[in-house]
């Protein structure tokens, strides 16, 4: 799912680069309390700037997913070996061809506004979602949905969105169906066995019917002041533009049972080292990521108050293959960027031998990663050389961008420094402000060079490294690649009638991803996190994830 924003994942989200906004405008300060939870100094969270207001079906960035996650409970989620568990699903079953879905809820979820959560509340999202005018993140995510096409048309260059799209011929889904109060049925435009696992991401929540216009759109004030069924509330709305803290109390008639904390603050950052500091000083109290100069020292500063554990993340450089810089644009160029790139020095000295040099598009942690399986992601300076000279690469400049606020500065100037020293161009490195800020510019195409660019899975299959990022329309498509081979195969994968057999044909077009290299691998992301003496029970997830609602004080 999800793009993310700092030297982890998404994510992401749901890629790697990610933000969390807060409430309240200018930072610090106690939680209010509405009728949950107390008015004690609340836990503090550190995050980034979402890239949107906090809507499940608008959020494609970890740090969103981080606080959507407090706030909201769907159908599934996923055990520590990455399996499917229920939820608020008391049962998803398919029929003999997993094209026909009966998804029955369980009792007792409700709405911080005291509203039921019903199967049309899940209805209500998933249309919101999927349709083209109303411009969400997760759209695409329902495109295996009968009637997608017609709810969210494609323009004739292979891109979704209102620009250029024709007219939908629909509002809603006709592949959704209300059944009665706690079931709805999904039938698929094709099969898929893998359908159950998908509905664990942020964009599958439900929302409650105050997050509706009545006309198939979505609240702008929604955004700001979301309600959802989860474990904590919205102490106060939050404004993307202006605040710097989002302000969290318990909601204490949530039906899995209280959280341990009475309150939930996070801070935006704009800069990790900061951060990194404030955690120290006891002004932060959870960081999920920490910047690369933090890493070497932070165990025996933090002790067992340290985290360091596998993440789900890979780091891309990732370019613009419509129409981006001519280097860019060129496969051939781009594999010699590739090879040119020391990604064991990198992990090594720039993250103090805490990241994986990446040689594949996906993480080792979900089935179907193959060691080597990019033989253009190995250091070959004089063959880099070669193929850049072949094909016309010249003196550059050649562009890289990145996200200012997520502690990448230091290892995107180690592989500028690469080119210029294997490749012979002149290379300039631009830093955006916020990863926020970098995925609207790329939302928009205009970022033409190699762009930095993360990502950590939504759900725990392959298909989720590969449809989102790579897929024609894909959510986060920031390349622009479209292949209908490749998008075929991801099709073929799906349809299988065994996991096995479907990841045969998603590695195959992972091996179109080889050859055509829309983005370059770099490294596999490892989650290395800290937290003050004022908590304890903190644990992270593959997906990034703090479970909140299980966290302590230290009395």
């Amino acid at each position: 799912m999800r793009v993310t924003k700092g030297a982890r994942i998404v994510a992401g989200t749901a890629l790697l680069a990610v933000a969390v906004a807060a409430c309240g405008g200018g930072g610090g300060g106690t939680a209010t309390n509405d009728g949950g939870g107390s008015s004690a100094q609340p836990v503090r969270v550190d995050i980034a700037k979402p890239q949107h207001e906090l809507s499940p079906t608008n959020t494609n960035d970890t740090s969103g997913a981080e606080v959507l996650n407090a706030l909201f409970v769907g159908l599934v989620d996923y055990d520590k070996d990455k399996n499917v568990i229920l939820r608020g699903a008391e049962s998803i079953e398919p029929d003999a061809e997993s094209k026909m879905w009966t998804i029955k809820l369980k009792d007792g979820y409700k709405f911080h506004n005291g509203e039921a959560v019903t199967a049309k509340s899940y209805v209500d999202a998933w249309n919101a979602a999927a349709y083209g005018p109303n411009v969400q993140e997760g759209g695409h995510f329902f495109s295996a949905v009968k009637g997608y096409e017609d709810v969210a048309p494609v323009d004739p260059d292979g891109e979704e969105g209102p620009q250029k799209a024709p007219e939908p011929k629909a509002k809603t889904l006709s592949g959704l169906k209300v059944v009665d109060e706690k079931t709805f049925t999904v039938e698929l435009a094709h099969p898929y066995s893998g359908f159950k696992t998908m509905l664990g991401y942020t964009t599958f929540m439900p929302m409650p019917s105050a997050a509706f216009d009545g006309n198939g759109g979505i609240k702008r004030e929604f955004g700001e002041n979301p309600i959802g069924n989860g474990p904590f509330k919205m102490a106060k709305p939050f404004k993307l533009a202006t605040d710097t803290t989002i302000s969290m109390v318990r909601y204490d008639e949530f039906v899995e049972g209280k959280a341990k904390i009475d309150a939930v603050e996070f801070k935006i950052s704009s800069d990790k080292g900061t951060s990194w500091n404030e955690l120290r000083a006891g002004n932060l109290d959870i960081m999920d990521q920490l910047p690369p100069e933090a890493i070497a020292t932070a165990k025996q500063e933090l002790g067992d108050r340290y985290i360091e554990q596998p993440s789900s993340g890979v780091g891309y450089f990732g370019f613009n293959a419509r129409n981006g810089e001519e280097w860019a644009k060129n496969p051939e160029l781009r594999k010699a960027v590739s090879m040119a790139i020391d990604r064991k020095t990198i992990t090594e000295q720039v993250f103090s031998g805490t990241r994986v040099p990446a040689d594949d598009f996906v993480s080792p942690i979900v089935a179907g990663y193959r060691k080597g399986a990019c033989v253009e992601c190995v250091y070959d300076p004089a063959k880099a050389k070669a193929l850049w000279d072949k094909n016309g690469g010249g003196k550059g400049p050649v562009s890289l961008s990145y996200n200012g606020d997520g502690g990448h500065k230091e290892w995107i100037e180690a592989a500028a420094n690469n080119l210029r020293q294997n490749l012979g161009v002149e290379v300039k490195v631009d830093a955006f402000e916020s990863f926020a800020a970098i995925l609207d510019e790329l939302d928009k195409g205009k970022v033409t060079g190699g762009f930095r660019m993360a990502w950590i899975m939504d759900y725990p299959s392959m298909e989720n490294y590969l449809r989102p990022i790579f897929g024609t329309g894909g959510s986060s498509n920031h390349g622009r690649y479209s292949n209908k081979d490749f998008d075929e195969l991801l099709v073929k994968g799906d349809s299988a009638k065994s996991d096995e057999e479907g990841v045969k044909f998603y590695q195959q077009a992972g091996d179109m991803l080889v050859k055509d290299m829309p983005y370059i691998p770099v490294y596999f992301y490892q989650t290395n996190a800290g937290y003050s003496q004022r908590v304890k029970n903190v644990t992270i997830d593959p997906f990034e994830r703090i479970d909140l609602a299980k966290v302590e004080r230290v009395s």
